[in-house]
């Protein structure tokens, strides 16, 4: 068994985005493990990028997490801040590049016009619109969220709202999500 093999992994997050009725909401919880043991309970894996008109969230490696970010702002630049075409960029860098191959996260991002999520597997994907909503998870405590988020788009609820009340129930259920969060918010075209 190799050392690695031995050393317990870092764990935790639950990503959501909602978006709904003009509004794109991004919520993270707080929680960083090691092991079983909580490391942090106060990690902010949400944060604007560009000018403020992007929302990111990370799942995985912290330090990995932040090179996509730098990554990604990079590529915004470059790309007169097209999110999506500064996204399939950095997938391309990411699956080609040999040290970008080693980073293990995902990342949920967003503008005004649109969501999507990227992986280290060359994925850009944007998720199904469902009677004028969408919503995207990803973590450890992602697949609970999502559940939630999905259950409750249809409410009278507005994004916020959806993703509060989503995050707190992954936080019931996944031991790597805690409940406090770190919530980012765009206005968008849509109404």
């Amino acid at each position: 068994m190799t050392p690695e093999a031995n050393t317990p992994g870092w764990h935790a997050t639950t990503i959501l985005m909602v978006r709904k009725r003009g509004q794109v909401v991004l919520g993270g919880d707080g929680q960083v493990s090691l092991g079983n043991t909580v490391v942090k309970s106060t990690a902010r894996k949400v944060r604007r990028l560009g000018r403020g008109d992007v929302i990111a969230g990370f799942a995985g490696a912290t330090a990995d997490a932040f090179t996509l970010f730098e990554r990604l702002e990079a590529k915004l630049e470059k790309h007169g801040h097209q999110l999506t075409r500064a996204c399939v960029e950095l997938a391309k860098d990411w699956r080609t590049d040999r040290y970008l191959r080693r980073l293990e996260a995902m990342m949920l991002v967003a503008d005004r016009d649109v969501s999507l999520v990227l992986s280290g597997a060359g994925d850009v994907l944007e998720p199904e619109m469902n009677g004028g909503a969408s919503v995207m998870a990803i973590g450890s405590g992602g697949n609970f969220a999502l559940a939630a988020a999905r259950a409750l788009v249809d409410t009278d609820m507005d994004a916020e709202a959806v993703v509060r009340k989503a995050m707190a129930i992954a936080a019931e259920i996944c031991v790597f999500t805690n409940d406090r969060l770190v919530i980012e918010k765009i206005e968008t075209s849509a109404v």
